[in-house]
């Protein structure tokens, strides 16, 4: 009752907003950077249309897009578990054009806090952060209360020309792809990547600025940030120095496609390790196609995460797709490849984090839609997860351990 009630307290203000456009797609890079609707300044492709509701009001636009997912997940093997929760963000934005640029305010928020009991939902092999001062494994922890506060310049430079400042005391610094939760590839699929915390776990940070340089179909960023991942209060603010940089690279080569090149140092991200920096690199690519009875986005993702002293190197392998057909059916998939560390061998951990086995995840999911209007849709679906155990790990978790979760998505927008 109180995760069913905790949903309906952040969906029932949203109805406000009553009947409203949505945006479409972009023709060049320099307008879809003007859109800021993805994680911070990351990027969908051109011609991807992002779900969402618009109006003016005087000189403002304002719009909203977000979702809530409502999952029932069972899992086999001696860790397996299962768990009802809810993943849930909503993002409100305010945009005004000024003579020579454009001003742009992002908030973001979510209810995870209450609707994931005991500060981690379970997913067998998933690791990073703490519960109550241990370490989470085999689970991943809420997104805080405060996933974004932002404001961003854009100055113009021309026809093809952009210069960007972006200011939040919680955001996205330019590291990595769209983050997992706002990427249209994946959309249906509630459960964190396994490699989220070698691809894209920066997107929750601390004192962001960055400064970014767009002309024609290539970007480049720099950032600097507060490097220690949120604690486990995940409904304050957190502060602290700006000791961590990156830099970003993106190109745009047509509509459909764009990828993107990051590195980026990390000073002491994980409380668990506090005396070890890390040095982040990843690579990605996104594409998005449209026909006239179904569209596809699809993303392939490498990250890699090398511990600055040691040879400890991770990598994380990553490609996912979804399909919507007919407006009224969706199919995904997600394929991983990912090294896991010591931390999962619980109290027979040894005090110096290591890789002992990478391990491959293979999930498919399907829904349909069972109510649609002008600005919302509901969806009702289910997936399964299957994953292959490096050799170390079979004593924990058996050969081949299964995930199972039914699923009801809500949406805002088409």
């Amino acid at each position: 009752m109180k995760l069913w009630m905790a949903v309906f307290l952040m969906c029932a203000p949203l109805c406000a907003w009553g009947q409203m456009n949505m945006g479409g797609p972009v023709e060049s890079l320099k307008q879809n950077v003007l859109r800021h609707t993805a994680s911070g300044t990351s990027l969908e492709p051109e011609s991807s249309a992002p779900p969402m509701l618009m109006r003016m009001s005087g000189k403002w636009m304002l719009m909203l897009h977000g979702q809530a997912e409502v999952a029932e997940q069972q899992q086999t093997g001696p860790r397996g578990h299962d768990k009802l929760f809810s993943v849930n963000w909503v993002m409100p934005m305010a945009q005004r054009t000024r003579t020579h640029g454009q001003l742009t305010f992002v908030s973001m928020f979510s209810l995870e806090p209450a609707t994931i009991t005991g500060r981690y939902y379970p997913e067998l092999f998933e690791q990073g952060e703490t519960a109550f001062g241990k370490p989470i494994v085999d689970g991943q922890h809420p997104h805080n209360f405060f996933m974004a506060l932002a404001a961003i310049y854009d100055h113009d430079l021309g026809k093809k020309g952009l210069a960007t400042l972006y200011a939040a005391p919680v955001g996205d610094p330019a590291l990595g792809p769209v983050a997992y939760p706002h990427r249209a590839s994946a959309e249906s699929n509630p459960l964190a990547p396994l490699a989220h915390h070698l691809q894209d776990s920066t997107h929750i940070s601390y004192d962001v600025l960055t400064g970014g340089l767009t002309f024609g179909p290539a970007r480049v960023e720099a950032s600097g940030f507060h490097g220690r991942e949120p604690g486990e209060n995940r409904w304050i603010i957190e502060a602290g120095a700006v000791d961590s940089w990156s830099a970003r690279l993106t190109v745009a080569p047509a509509s459909d496609w764009i990828a993107q090149y990051s590195l980026g140092h990390l000073h002491s991200p994980e409380a668990l390790h506090p005396e070890e920096d890390v040095l982040r690199q990843t690579a990605s690519i996104s594409f998005h196609h449209a026909w006239s009875a179904a569209d596809l986005d699809a993303t392939a993702i490498w990250g890699r995460n090398h511990t600055i002293g040691t040879d400890v190197n991770a990598n994380g392998y990553l490609i996912e797709a979804e399909a919507h057909l007919h407006a009224s059916q969706s199919i995904w998939t997600r394929i991983e490849n990912a090294d896991r560390t010591t931390d999962l061998l619980g109290a027979l951990a040894p005090p110096e984090e290591s890789v002992v086995g990478r391990v491959q995840a293979y999930t498919g999911g399907y829904a349909h839609r069972i109510y649609s209007d002008d600005w919302n849709a509901l969806e009702l679906g289910a997936q399964v997860t299957l994953y292959t155990t490096p050799i170390r790990l079979i004593p924990f978790y058996g050969d081949h351990p299964v995930g199972v979760a039914g699923l009801l998505h809500w949406r805002i927008g088409r």
